[in-house]
């Protein structure tokens, strides 16, 4: 019987299989493949693990790797530094109890509105559950938004005013969030509060579904955005988790200062 918990252990590791070339990796094609990428049994040969073993964790069955099997078959499946973080994550994923919205404690919802530069927290599933009102400026006002639109996903990819705020560059950042949220929803599907989230940005956005589809993931990190508001201007940000509660990110942004250019 396939385990919750390990559903996107599973998925995860039949995407990276089906995306790997047996040509690239010098295997020989003794017949015709029927589906793209590596064959599981040529997957457990590389990790040198039991192609039953295989086949049960790709199909999300109730067993418990070891951490030398996940790093053969990280190395097996050629993965970067991110997937195969991802990976390990995903191998010790516990069985969760059902989602439920975060909320954000008093006095790190008042140091957040202290703030001149924009700063707002997010949680688990990307939701915007506190923000100030620099970020309100600088993004939209969440405050005049439905609670299920309070979110970084549907800003991005079902309100114009995320396509226009990120101009010629939002599909490169939209296609980097949905990396990110990736990363998240393979902990916590099937939960219908992140399933129902996906379905809805497939449904809304266009593109959705190929990035979706890849199965890239990344994590956050500090970096560099440029927004037009409207004219473009480079903002440098950065997260945090929160020590009260470590699904709570708290994100902050800085327009960069132009270099000063000393006369002569």
């Amino acid at each position: 019987m396939a385990d919750v918990a390990r559903a996107g252990l599973g998925e995860f590791l039949r995407s990276r299989r089906e995306r790997l070339s047996p040509v690239a990796l010098g295997l020989p094609d003794r017949r015709r493949r029927r589906t793209p990428g590596l064959r599981r049994e040529e997957v457990a040969e590389l990790a040198g693990i039991g192609v039953d073993w295989y086949i049960r964790l790709e199909q999300g069955r109730t067993v418990s790797p070891s951490t030398e099997t996940i790093e053969a078959l990280a190395g097996a499946l050629r993965l970067d530094d991110e997937e195969r973080a991802h990976l390990r994550e995903l191998a010790r994923n516990p069985a969760r109890t059902a989602f439920t919205r975060e909320s954000v404690p008093d006095a790190t919802r008042g140091l957040i509105e202290s703030l001149s530069q924009p700063a707002y927290v997010t949680g688990r599933r990307w939701d915007v559950l506190a923000w100030n009102r620099a970020a309100a400026s600088l993004f939209t006002d969440f405050g005049k938004l439905p609670e299920e639109d309070r979110n970084v996903l549907v800003f991005l990819l079902l309100d114009d005013r995320g396509r226009r705020l990120f101009g010629p560059g939002w599909a490169a950042q939209a296609e980097h969030t949905v990396a990110q949220f990736h990363a998240a929803y393979d902990l916590w599907a099937p939960d219908p509060a992140f399933t129902a989230l996906a379905d809805r940005l497939r449904a809304g956005c266009r593109e959705f579904a190929g990035w979706w589809e890849r199965h890239d993931v990344v994590h956050s990190g500090p970096g560099r955005k440029t927004l037009y508001r409207p004219e473009p201007a480079v903002y440098e940000y950065a997260t945090f988790q929160a020590n009260e509660d470590p699904a709570l990110r708290l994100t902050l942004y800085a327009p960069m200062r132009r270099p000063r250019i000393s006369g002569r």
